[in-house]
């Protein structure tokens, strides 16, 4: 029997990879990627050339099945993702509980994910929150905020530069525009930055100044 080894891979800067994850990333016979030109860089990076295989969001259905047998041949497999963590808003979930259904080991390394970073320096109580990930784009969405307007703990929202606005804007709208609102951008990266405020001060702040990079949104829970 095999093993699945779930792999964090940094988010930004290379520096943040364990040296237990670079170990494993030799050890295994297949590496499956997100993106298999980005993951390339990466272990071009550290010297790993272990066979890579695409595993995203759109074939991940399809190869479950083959995957399992695999690891029940033998087979040892590392995840990784673009950057982060597998399975925390991006593909991994599902070879996992494949895994387990069939009595596969699986073992996951501790390593960077954004949102943790995210929600430390965000300033707001942390010792109870909530992880959201993205909204959802159209259907949906106003059930969730709504639902989420009435959530007392600290919520933390995965988006993409160019719909940062209008969630912005919907904070103001559901949660009030006086609710305290943290967003961290490029963690790790040069041009990191976090500016917290008021959901309306934070509005302001990206409406004159667009976003660009990776956004965690971290907002606190209703009092």
């Amino acid at each position: 029997m095999g093993k699945l080894y779930i792999v964090p891979t940094p988010i930004g800067n290379l520096k943040d990879i364990t040296f237990r994850a670079i170990e494993v990333l030799k050890e295994v016979d297949i590496i499956l990627a997100e993106d298999t030109r980005t993951s390339g860089k990466l272990l071009k990076h550290f010297e790993i050339s272990t066979p890579m295989q695409s595993h995203h969001m759109h074939n991940e259905h399809k190869t479950v099945e083959s995957l399992v047998q695999k690891l029940k041949a033998g087979t040892t497999i590392a995840l990784i993702s673009d950057a982060g963590t597998p399975a925390i808003s991006d593909p991994g979930f599902l070879l996992t509980r494949a895994c387990i259904e069939n009595n596969i080991e699986v073992e996951c390394l501790p390593g960077a994910t954004a949102f943790v970073p995210a929600l430390v320096n965000s300033g707001l109580p942390n010792d109870k929150f909530v992880f959201e990930g993205f909204l959802p784009v159209k259907k949906g969405r106003q059930t969730r905020l709504l639902f989420l307007a009435e959530e007392t703990r600290t919520i933390i929202f995965y988006e993409s530069p160019h719909k940062l606005i209008k969630t912005l804007t919907n904070f103001c709208e559901y949660f009030g525009e006086d609710r305290p609102v943290s967003v961290s951008r490029e963690l790790t990266k040069l041009y990191e930055e976090t500016i917290r405020g008021s959901a309306k001060e934070v509005l302001e702040y990206y409406t004159n100044k667009p976003p660009k990079g990776e956004i965690v949104i971290c907002v606190g829970g209703k009092k």
